[in-house]
């Protein structure tokens, strides 16, 4: 799994002209996803997201999480994230796991997100052209691939 992070002072996420998920203060996470992503990334991943020290602390220091400040979350699949570029001008999106694969597992991830903070998960709707606006805080942007954890 790939996931680009980003804090953010409001986000939402519109399908055919009508807001479906929508945040203030937290963070926009945009998730792609491959045939070969495992129950352990899902919970590797979704863990260090919601642990992550991107928030100012009082001395201005990104030092507490999403779960230390109640913030929201956002979570949108994008699976142009396992584009690759290697070849030619055209991305090959060959990495990308079909719908049948990705949509378990991208309900999964939103399922153990969800277990694990206070706040409502938002999500945007798998496969449906969605449009994404966000207000970047910072701007603070991480990318995060489960296959360089070790």
């Amino acid at each position: 799994m790939k996931a680009v992070i980003q804090r953010v002072a409001s986000a939402s996420v519109t399908v055919d002209d009508k807001i479906v998920g929508e945040i203030q203060t937290g963070l926009l996470v945009l998730i792609g996803i491959e045939d070969q992503d495992s129950d352990e990334d899902i919970s590797w991943l979704s863990s260090k997201i919601v642990n992550m020290r991107l928030f100012p602390d009082s001395e201005g220091v990104m030092n507490l999480s999403l779960l230390d400040i109640g913030a929201q979350i956002l979570i949108i699949s994008q699976f142009t994230l396992q584009a690759s570029t290697k070849k030619g001008n055209r991305p090959s999106y060959i990495k990308a796991a079909k719908p049948e694969i990705a949509i378990p597992i991208y309900q999964k991830f939103i399922s153990e997100v969800q277990s694990l903070v206070s706040q409502p998960v938002q999500t945007g709707i798998f496969g449906a052209d969605m449009k994404v606006n966000l207000l970047n805080d910072g701007p603070v942007t991480i990318i995060m691939d489960t296959k360089n954890r070790f």
